[in-house]
């Protein structure tokens, strides 16, 4: 297994739309609305290529039913999870498996659902959350982006 670097960084947040405009304000970062993704969770998301974060907000009404509420209280906002790309997802985590790190999340993209809801912008999307907070204060995932060449 090959680690390519830090994919995003993910943080948690109170307001997604302050959040997003203060990143855009300081970074340049561009957002890609993620909703899709968090909703299960009850989280908005939003997703900044350009500038490798990721933005996570409890759903507005919903606060105390989700679970960053307790982490935003504890913490204020803050890193919750470093995506890592590398190479090979699939032997990434079997070495996760190996330090007996277990899987939270894990998501395998097709083409259609990359074309759909990343704007088509992957061949290839792969990523295993992986049950680090406990040990790291935040989580790690490990992610396969095969970005589309264009």
């Amino acid at each position: 297994m090959m680690v390519r670097g830090v994919n995003r960084i993910i943080l948690a947040v109170r307001d997604l739309q302050k959040a997003k405009s203060y990143y855009a304000d300081l970074l340049g970062a561009t957002f890609h609305e993620a909703n899709w993704t968090g909703e299960p969770f009850g989280i908005q998301v939003a997703i900044s290529w350009n500038a490798g974060i990721e933005l996570c907000a409890p759903i507005r009404g919903k606060e105390r039913e989700c679970f960053l509420t307790p982490l935003l209280d504890e913490r204020g906002e803050s890193i919750l999870n470093v995506v890592f790309n590398v190479d090979d997802a699939d032997e990434a985590l079997a070495r996760a498996k190996d330090l007996e790190i277990q899987t939270i999340n894990a998501v395998d993209y097709t083409q259609e659902e990359i074309d759909r809801h990343l704007d088509g912008l992957f061949t290839r999307y792969k990523e295993y959350f992986l049950n680090t907070g406990a040990q790291r204060g935040y989580g790690i995932t490990l992610g396969q982006f095969e970005a589309k060449k264009g």
